[in-house]
């Protein structure tokens, strides 16, 4: 390899690299600013996935410790305690993963309110100013726009007494949903709305805003409370709108309450994005950083919606009835859906779903979206989802596994059919297409995989020719085409041959993991028990009985079929046994798909990544500083173009 290209290559990634946190800085500069001047540019989501990135490349840069900057129409004022970002979970996955750092005897949940945030600094009990967020350290006085909304308190006390309270309590000017329709509803959402009106220098419609507090601090003597939930119910005392505050137990009563908050916030007065999850002690050292570590923002996703699960219908795929969830239309990641599979029986009834019960959709990533948990409500009508016993193509009674629902009749139709065509698709006979296929097991002549290889060319005619054609002794091109494609599927591998039978989970992949281990022929698969099977990698104790059962059902049309009418490939003992390939990039001579079946063929195995026990990786630009090409080198692993890897295998 050229070391200077390399060399070239890497400062060319370096340089990409800091071009891109310098844009990803300079955007999330841009949107910080619209943000709090009242006119954000794009959805909180939008601008999360510009924060993390910025975190994944520069975990350091200074953008990531400010907050963002006021306009300078008002006097500054210094804040009283620091109001800095929260660290911030998106999801399930990545709360839990926090809460295993940060593990509470209880966790207090407080909304986490989508509107501006404010600072009130009161001295004696008497307001003093009214700061906002500015860049987390100094803010601007508002004060004569926040006297006018409602929940902003001039005079502390309780009972008619002044209460001598010194120091700082912060909260968020919010605008409810019905000021909004009724005033503003020519601004994008609440949040700006509040944000603009805030801090119009005439303060015309800051008598329409309403602040919600939190958090209080005190700057002379002891605290006036102990702990989060005293601070909550000392400012409620007071007389200020304060959020609501639930204790879990645990971080997975955590992400239940989260999943019931996403499906009623919709019928809040006002928007929140998330919750709060907070320890029960007040930890002030921890408060007082720009981003505190102990407490994180738990936020609502585009990508998870909460609907009502109005059926439950069962798919039929060979032999296995798969339960899929009917639920009222939601909006994922911008494509409405109201199907998700519910995997198996053992899933349905751990996720305990109920005919009518609520339940959150989630699209992570992910193409088919699925049922994540279900919001539990006390009082609703719900139903048990009924489990269909007998087989509806057939009449056999099913086998419920819990981990599985199948008929388990051997001549079923519905399963016949299935294993009819799996075996079209595996071992690739082009020209036998899905309706040809279906016309030849309604007509019965074929009712197994050797009836293929027992079809003539006057059996296929009369599919493609009608009887005036055939009585004129017409030939037809798409029989010979289609008896062509079969017998040229004659000659087959291990993998292919073992996939085409439809065993329940069992792919070409699968049985690659067996024949690495040594079980590289016919005979000894069909010789293998359960517990052999277990203990191979890949495989659990649920698939190796599958596997076991499946080449006992099929053993006799297997061996009819070698016997009569197919070849195996013998990969065992060839000259790439042992050996692995990674292909990566465009091949020029043939598809990649061709190419793998070349190594399977000669004994070897594919992979789709650089491993250390990779053998080659072949690519047409064995120069280039793709990421494969960059950690075979690390590992020294050989780099070959297509032209060497034909050499080596022969062809």
């Amino acid at each position: 390899m050229n070391n200077d290209l390399f060399d070239l290559d890497e400062a060319s990634k370096e340089n990409d690299k800091k071009l891109r946190i310098n844009e990803l800085a300079s955007l999330i500069k841009r949107y910080q600013k619209s943000y709090y001047n009242g006119e954000g540019e794009i959805e909180d989501s939008q601008f999360d996935l510009l924060w993390d990135e910025l975190k994944k490349l520069a975990p350091d840069h200074e953008v990531l410790r400010k907050v963002g900057a006021d306009s300078g129409n008002f006097a500054k004022v210094t804040h009283v305690m620091p109001m800095g970002s929260q660290e911030k979970a998106a999801n399930p996955q990545q709360f839990l993963e926090w809460a295993a750092k940060h593990v509470y005897s209880e966790y207090l949940v407080e909304y986490k309110l989508d509107g501006a945030s404010l600072e009130l600094q009161y001295e004696n009990g008497f307001l003093k100013c009214a700061v906002t967020r500015g860049d987390g350290s100094v803010g601007d006085d508002i004060s004569d726009n926040a006297k006018k909304m409602n929940g902003v308190i001039s005079t502390l006390n309780i009972n008619g007494n002044v209460v001598s309270f010194t120091g700082g309590i912060r909260g968020e000017v919010i605008m409810t949903h019905e000021v909004h329709d009724k005033l503003y509803s020519d601004k994008a959402n609440c949040r700006n709305a509040a944000n603009g009106l805030m801090k119009r220098k005439d303060g015309e419609g800051s008598e329409n805003l309403c602040l919600i507090v939190y958090d209080a601090f005190s700057t002379t003597g002891k605290q006036p409370f102990l702990d989060e939930q005293q601070k909550i119910k000392w400012l409620s005392s007071l007389g200020f709108n304060t959020v609501p505050l639930y204790i879990a137990d645990s971080p997975q009563q955590v992400i239940e309450y989260r999943s019931h908050v996403m499906d009623v916030r919709k019928s809040l007065d006002y928007d929140i994005d998330g919750l709060v999850i907070k320890e029960r002690r007040i930890d002030f050292d921890d408060a007082s950083r720009t981003r505190p570590d102990r407490q994180i923002a738990f936020k609502f996703s585009l990508e998870e919606a909460v609907s009502v699960l109005r059926k439950v219908e069962w798919s039929i795929s060979g032999s296995t009835y798969t339960p899929v969830a009917i639920f009222d239309e939601v909006e994922l990641n911008g494509t409405r859906v109201q199907r998700a599979s519910l995997a198996n029986p053992a899933t349905m009834r751990s996720l305990g779903v109920k005919i009518g019960c609520k339940v959150v959709v989630v699209k992570r990533g992910e193409i088919i979206p699925k049922i994540e948990s279900v919001v539990h409500e006390e009082n609703a009508m719900v139903y048990d989802v009924d489990v269909p016993c007998t087989c509806e193509v057939c009449g056999t009674k099913l086998v419920d596994e819990d981990s599985r629902l199948f008929c388990p009749n051997k001549m079923c139709e519905k399963r016949v059919l299935h294993q009819l065509l799996k075996w079209v698709y595996v071992v690739d006979i082009r020209d036998l297409g899905e309706t040809l296929v279906v016309s030849l097991f309604k007509s019965g002549l074929v009712r197994s995989i050797s009836d293929f290889y027992r079809l003539k060319e006057k059996d296929l005619v009369p599919f493609f020719l009608n009887e005036q054609s055939i009585a004129m002794e017409k030939e037809s091109l798409g029989a010979k085409k289609v008896l062509k494609s079969i017998n040229d599927s004659k000659n087959v591998s291990l993998q292919a041959f073992i996939a085409g039978f439809d065993i329940e989970g069992i792919g070409e992949t699968t049985v690659e993991k067996l024949m690495a281990a040594g079980y590289n022929s016919l005979e000894k698969l069909l010789s293998l028990s359960q517990q052999q099977i277990e203990a191979v990698y890949g495989f659990a104790q649920v698939m190796a009985k599958t596997a076991v059962e499946g080449f006992a059902e099929n053993k006799d049309e297997m061996l009819s079929l070698v016997s009569n009418f197919v070849s195996i490939k013998n990969a065992a003992g060839g000259i790439f046994e042992g050996k692995s390939f990674c292909f990566t990039g465009e091949l020029k001579s043939m598809k990649r798909s061709d190419a793998e079946n070349i190594v399977k063929e000669l004994g070897g195995s594919c992979k789709s990544s650089v491993t250390k026990d990779l053998s080659y990786l072949v690519t047409n630009d064995v120069s280039s500083g793709s990421s494969k090409n960059l950690k075979a080198a690390k590992l020294g692993i050989p780099v070959i173009d297509e032209m060497e890897f034909l050499k080596i295998s022969g062809r």
